[in-house]
This record gives C-alpha cells, structure tokens and sequence, in this order.
C-alpha cells in the first residue's frame, strides 16, 4: 500500500466521522429547539395524589369536660368526639349514648346528664296521682305519655333540658322544635318546670 492510498482512505474515514458527527449534532439541536416550542407536559390524569383527609366538624354538648366544636378525621365515631371534648362528667348517662356510631359532618353529639335516683322515683308516683309532668325531670318516656308528644318530641324535650339546662316556665317549651303555640297550649295544664 502507498502513501496515497492511506492518506486518502484517512481522509475518507475522517469525512465520514465528520458527517456522522453533523448529524448527530443536528438531530440534538433540532430535538433541542423543538424542545422549547413544544408545551410544557400535562400531568398524567392517572397519578396518584396523597390528598388530605376529609375533616368533620362536630358538636359536643351536654355532661361533658369541654363542650364545643372539635374537627374529627373522616370515618370518627361518638367515642372520638367525647375524647376530644374531654371525656364525660361523672353525671353523665352513657347508657343513652351510642359510642361506637360514625360521626357526620355537622352533627351535634348530646351527652344526657343522669337523672339523680329521687327524681326518677318521685316522677311516675306524681303522674300516677295526676299530678303535672315535671319538665325538669320527666323521662322520656313520661313525656312521651304527654297528648300530641311522641318518642322524638320526648327526646328533644329531654335534649333541650341537657343543652340549655332547667326549664325555668311551661313556655320555654315553644324552644322545642315540633311544638307550636297550639300544643303549648294543650300542654300547660300537663306540666310544670
């Protein structure tokens, strides 16, 4: 081989890794200007997120420590939202409440006070008599007795009494939703505060 074949076969060898290198160059310019002309990518609507938990905003009232509005993870249960308030009094009737039921957004938990044992025994010998109901410290079930009262409109005599405290007169009724002038009415006679 001679000189002049080895140079020319350099020479070839060299401009083809010159175009080679052009055009690799090429393709990573051209790939780079497209780059910045393209818009930006989307989000992939499949990825995942980690998104907070719902909250729940509850209200404790009644026999508890703190009564107030307490935010509860999704999913809480009545137990949750006595603990937060707190826990319950010592004069609290748990008896009457479901722990172990799921909380809502915006529910009001009512904790009843115990009726104290004098009470509940003088309550049935005085209705028995035809004395009045004592708004105060009738049961349910008493109140229930009541014309036009049923178990619900009982329960929210009762509820009342807890969150508001003693009835102070027979009008303090017309406070409880179901009760209107003309059942007052119809009740002042049956009862006393």
């Amino acid at each position: 081989m001679d000189l002049s074949t080895l140079t020319r076969g350099r020479a070839i060898a060299g401009a083809l890794l010159l175009i080679a290198a052009l055009f690799v160059g090429g393709r990573f310019l051209v790939g780079a200007g497209a780059a910045e002309e393209r818009p930006a990518a989307e989000p992939v609507s499949g990825e995942l997120r980690a998104e907070p938990a719902p909250r729940l905003i509850v209200h404790v009232v009644g026999a508890v420590r703190r009564p107030g509005l307490y935010r509860l993870a999704s999913g809480a249960r009545i137990a949750d939202a006595l603990r937060r308030a707190g826990g319950a009094t010592r004069k609290a009737d748990l008896s009457l409440v479901n722990l172990a039921a799921p909380v809502s957004d915006g529910t009001q938990v009512v904790v009843p006070r115990r009726i104290p044992a004098a009470a509940v025994s003088s309550g049935p010998a005085e209705a028995a008599a035809g004395g009045p109901v004592h708004l105060n410290t009738a049961t349910v079930d008493q109140l229930d007795e009541l014309p036009g009262v049923g178990p619900v409109t009982a329960q929210k005599i009762v509820d009342w009494r807890e969150q508001h405290g003693a009835f102070s007169s027979v009008d303090d009724l017309d406070a409880i939703p179901g009760i209107g002038p003309a059942r007052l009415e119809q009740l002042r006679e049956l009862v006393a505060p």
